[in-house]
């Protein structure tokens, strides 16, 4: 079995193809400055590695509220270089980032359309070098709202 490791290719690769399975690979392409044919096998090999595990167009869901979620993060380098936060930057469930004191480095605010779209974003965050370990809540119900 292959070792999963995305890169941040790959991560704007799944992100387009969440946003729009149909996209086209020239687009696609176009949008990570890759060849079609790189591409391809990127997504062949995210395929094989169950980070695909396949294509479809489901019913939309307008009016539907979206799944929050906050994720604690601790870094293994306690704050030192900018590799973790310019890779969280890059996810566009990332609704915000805060730098906190105590025990854990990140406090990061998700919102996404599914919760499967939160497991995969948990995934990519645990992944990251430099992520030593993570705490994950989910929003229950949103009973005050300010913002």
């Amino acid at each position: 079995m292959e070792r999963l490791h995305l890169d941040q290719i790959d991560r704007s690769i799944l992100a387009a193809l969440t946003e729009d399975a149909r996209v086209p690979l020239v687009t696609l392409a176009a949008q990570v400055h890759l060849s079609r044919n790189a591409v391809k096998q990127r997504m062949d090999r995210m395929e094989r590695q169950g980070v695909i595990a396949g294509y479809t167009v489901t019913p939309g869901r307008a009016g539907a509220s979206p799944v929050s979620a906050v994720v604690l993060v601790y870094r293994s380098d306690r704050m030192r270089g900018g590799g973790v936060i310019a890779e969280i930057s890059q996810i566009p469930e990332v609704r915000r980032c805060d730098v906190l004191s105590g025990d854990f480095d990140l406090l990061v605010t998700l919102e996404a359309d599914s919760m499967d779209r939160i497991g995969e974003i948990w995934e990519l965050l645990a992944a990251i070098p430099g992520v030593a370990n993570t705490v994950t809540a989910l929003s229950l119900t949103r009973v005050i709202d300010r913002g």
